[in-house]
């Protein structure tokens, strides 16, 4: 996942409507590139992420100790941090994060972040 339109400040803004992972296969993926190095932890504004319903991990990231975790991810949709959510896994490789990410329904996307 490195598209520069995942990251939590990107918008939509060339009227090619909004971008959703409804045809993902279920696996681990890692944010990298443009679309920033792992999931943000603070609810995502509507609208961001090239989608309408941006996904924000809503629990902290594992230490490398933990292994794999259980999180959810909330999307976003008009100031209701949590309308949707998903259940996933993560994991801490030590210098990045990898995610065990499912599928979604349309206009729910997973975003990246490079804040801390």
């Amino acid at each position: 996942m490195n598209t520069a339109n995942r990251k939590d400040t990107y918008t939509v803004s060339d009227g090619s409507g909004p971008l959703c992972d409804n045809s993902l296969t279920k696996g681990w993926y890692r944010f990298e590139g443009d679309a920033g190095t792992k999931m943000p932890t603070k609810c995502v504004e509507t609208g961001k992420c090239g989608t309408t319903l941006p996904g924000w991990l809503r629990d902290n990231h594992p230490t490398v100790a933990d292994d794999k975790v259980n999180r959810r991810v909330c999307f976003t949709l008009h100031g209701d941090c949590c309308n949707h959510y998903k259940n996933i896994r993560v994991k801490n490789c030590t210098s990045y994060y990898v995610y065990e990410l499912v599928k979604t329904s349309c206009n729910l996307r997973y975003c990246g972040t490079d804040s801390p």
